[in-house]
């Protein structure tokens, strides 16, 4: 007798299935699909009004969809029996508000009991996000990117396996925002999923899975970063170190299927679609010892995000 070989399905993490949600006769999120799988890192990015925040709220239980169906951890968040479930999510929105007569230790141990969870780790995490030697002092004299900190720390409350992240680095400096950027890739690292909010580009394409562009309540795209680059079809821009003097008839030389955007004594920029990108290499080392180096450099995430938002849709 045989016996059929079972597979374990995985189920995703978040489910967004054609949500639209309507305030006051007016949609600010319309037909909105996409799922986020265990582990991911997926960002969403858009301008502001354009329902990244409203995205979270549905997802977070604290408003319900008009049409269309919401799933976390595969249960509705909206509904009482999904308390439990909240104990497993972690939250920062953009713009967060403690008692200022509370300090840093007592703030954190007050989101605590809220949740449920032990104060144990408290200190530890106050030391993570930089707040050590501040734990003491009165939140009232915290400045900016302080309290964005201790958001983050009350996210990580009870090792969270979901945490929303809402313009998480608001107010930090660079160097803090490389600390908080470490202590989320840690936490993916032990399977932690994370959705996160962001204007700021450059810091998350090289952390994200996946990127969903918003545009008006409407997801106009959403991909890996290499997915996004087909979609939108931009020219990938290729930078040639050549011989002194040669630059002129290099790019004579290598033909059509090419755009010159510079030339220099010992420089040639070239760019070229994705579809020309290989034989353009192979003419490239055919010039031999012409070429000393090439740089391939294709569009970048603020590029992409650009060309959709400014509505040249594949």
């Amino acid at each position: 007798m045989q016996m059929a070989a079972s597979k374990s399905i995985i189920q995703p993490v978040i489910s967004v299935d054609s949500v639209s949600k309507v305030y006051a006769g007016e949609t600010v999120v319309s037909e909105v699909d996409f799922k986020v799988q265990p582990g991911e890192c997926v960002v969403l990015v858009g301008h502001n009004g354009a329902g990244k925040t409203t995205l979270m709220k549905l997802m977070l239980g604290l408003t319900r969809p008009s049409s269309g169906t919401v799933k976390v951890f595969g249960g509705n968040p909206a509904v009482s029996g999904a308390v439990a479930q909240h104990k497993s999510l972690g939250y920062l929105p953009e713009s967060v508000a403690f008692y200022d007569a509370m300090s840093g230790r007592e703030v954190l141990a007050f989101y605590a009991r809220l949740k449920g969870v032990s104060s144990n780790d408290c200190e530890r995490l106050l030391e993570s996000v930089g707040l050590g030697g501040a734990a003491g002092r009165r939140v009232g004299t915290y400045s900016k990117g302080m309290r964005q900190r201790l958001g983050l720390a009350q996210a990580m409350l009870g090792n969270p396996r979901l945490l929303f992240l809402d313009e998480p680095t608001t107010g930090l400096d660079p160097g803090l925002r490389h600390q908080f950027y470490e202590l989320i890739d840690a936490m993916h690292k032990e399977g932690v999923t994370s959705l996160i909010s962001s204007h700021a580009l450059s810091e998350v394409e090289a952390r994200a899975n996946r990127f969903i562009i918003m545009k008006a309540g409407v997801m106009i795209a959403g991909g890996t970063l290499d997915e996004l680059y087909l979609q939108a079809a931009l020219p990938v821009r290729l930078q040639l170190s050549v011989a002194a003097g040669q630059a002129s008839s290099i790019a004579e030389r290598l033909g059509s299927g090419l755009t010159i955007d510079e030339i220099g004594d010992e420089r040639l920029h070239l760019s070229c679609f994705n579809g020309d990108k290989m034989p353009l290499i192979r003419r490239i080392s055919a010039l031999g010892d012409l070429v000393s180096d090439l740089q391939i450099m294709p569009p970048r995430l603020d590029e992409v995000y650009s060309h959709f938002m400014n509505g040249d849709r594949p």
